[in-house]
């Protein structure tokens, strides 16, 4: 992957899209430290967001900008709530399913009721986060009623100015940078929060435990940069598996010249859907949490229930958790794997699989084959989501490290996916130049 960055670098185009990149990631990351005004974020406030699983996930998500009460405290998690609720609306809606057959202007329309929908969805969080924050609230115009109004009105528009900037930062990656935005700014995101885990972890666990005369926190240490370099391996490896199905292309004679009689193959990636399933399921079963714990309903019943049975440490939310990785990873591979098109297009360039008759067979055989591996990926996926983090929990010398979900399984999952999909980025890039030189 360097040796890639470098050559990448050596290009000036490629080089500006680099660079352009890595400054919008910067931008977000400096907004990640401003502060809004009119919250003091003190240590009470601080605390109870460390001891809720699913704030420590909201706060990894966004760098650690929600738990500090900065401007990117939504960060991009409103857009992705929107472009889930877009994507199931496009499967039951006809007039979205319409709009996403139409081809690049279609995908345009999509996109801007996505963006509408999202900020919609910022104003609502927004509204949620201010009065999760209200015992932080100082008003700026001094302790009256009207003042402390004005300032929840303000936190709000600020809340929302900043998810909708964060969306048009991502945006513009993905236009004019080298990536998806989206994902590499819930990379740096997690990343950003990795180091702060880990300063944490030897700024003050390891010299308390030296003070009572402890000295096995470096080799806890030790055991847990060698459990996630495994973690790293066994991801890597899912991750760049693809399975190959041969095609033979028949020779075919046009004029006075022979055409085909090629082989190739068409290769289906076993994790094609990427870390979008547990993204998309983490999502999910995160809102109504996050709706309990910012609307202060936490004496309900519901959210009684809610929290024992589906919330963070939950009795079912392993088991929902995991069923619904599988749901969105058949979703995901639904949208991009269109077996019916592949067969389409292979008979009407005269290529079929050996031992497999063109037309509706071939698109059967593709499909089951693609629902195999679907099935061992999202598997994957939920085991990786899961059985990590729920051992890690169990052992009691990680606990007062408290890495919380910046180091969680998903995260590391995330880091590698998004890291592997640039390196492919720059790689497609580097590809296109060489092209574009040989033709000169």
């Amino acid at each position: 992957m360097l040796q890639t960055f470098v050559n990448a670098f050596r290009s000036p185009d490629i080089r500006r899209k680099i660079l352009f990149t890595f400054m919008i990631l910067l931008i977000y990351r400096l907004g990640c430290f401003v502060p809004i005004p009119g919250i003091k974020v003190n240590d009470s406030l601080l605390g109870g967001f460390r001891d809720v699983d699913f704030l420590n996930m909201f706060s990894a998500i966004t760098g650690g900008s929600f738990e500090n009460g900065t401007l990117f405290a939504l960060g991009i998690v409103p857009f992705i709530n929107a472009f889930i609720i877009m994507q199931l609306l496009t499967l039951i809606v006809p007039k979205l399913e319409k709009l996403s057959k139409e081809g690049e202007e279609g995908r345009k329309q999509i996109t801007k009721y996505t963006r509408y929908l999202a900020i919609l969805l910022a104003i609502v969080q927004a509204i949620g986060v201010m009065f999760a924050w209200r015992g932080a609230i100082r008003p700026v115009f001094g302790p009256s009623m009207a003042s402390e109004v004005f300032t929840m009105i303000f936190v709000i528009l600020i809340l929302t100015g900043g998810s909708s900037l964060v969306m048009w930062l991502g945006e513009r990656i993905t236009e004019f940078g080298i990536g998806n935005g989206t994902s590499l700014i819930i990379f740096t995101g997690i990343v950003g929060s990795l180091g702060a885990s880990v300063f944490r972890g030897f700024a003050n666990v390891i010299p308390d435990q030296w003070r009572l005369g402890t000295y096995t926190g470096p080799w806890v240490m030790l055991g847990f940069i060698l459990l996630v370099v495994i973690l790293f391996f066994i991801i890597t490896f899912i991750d760049m598996s693809e399975r190959k199905i041969g095609v033979q292309y028949a020779k075919q004679i046009k004029g006075n010249k022979m055409y085909g009689g090629q082989s190739t193959h068409i290769p289906i990636k076993v994790n094609a859907s990427g870390v979008m399933p547990i993204i998309f399921a983490s999502s999910l079963i995160m809102f109504p949490q996050m709706i309990i714990q910012f609307a202060g309903l936490q004496a309900t019943n519901f959210a009684v229930v809610w929290g024992t049975w589906l919330g963070s440490n939950g009795h079912l939310y392993s088991v929902i958790m995991f069923l619904l990785i599988i749901f969105f990873a058949f979703f995901y591979a639904q949208i991009q794997f269109n077996p019916d098109d592949i067969s389409r297009m292979l008979q009407q360039n005269g290529g079929f699989i050996p031992g497999i008759r063109p037309g509706r067979p071939t698109a059967e055989h593709l499909k089951k084959i693609n629902n195999r591996l679907t099935l061992f990926g999202a598997f994957f996926l939920g085991f990786i989501a899961l059985i990590p983090t729920l051992l890690l929990q169990q052992i009691p010398a990680f606990q007062p490290f408290g890495f919380g979900n910046a180091f969680s399984a998903t995260g590391l999952l995330i880091v590698v996916s998004v890291a592997l999909e640039f390196q492919k980025q720059l790689e497609s890039q580097l590809l296109v130049k060489h092209n574009k030189g040989f033709l000169k």
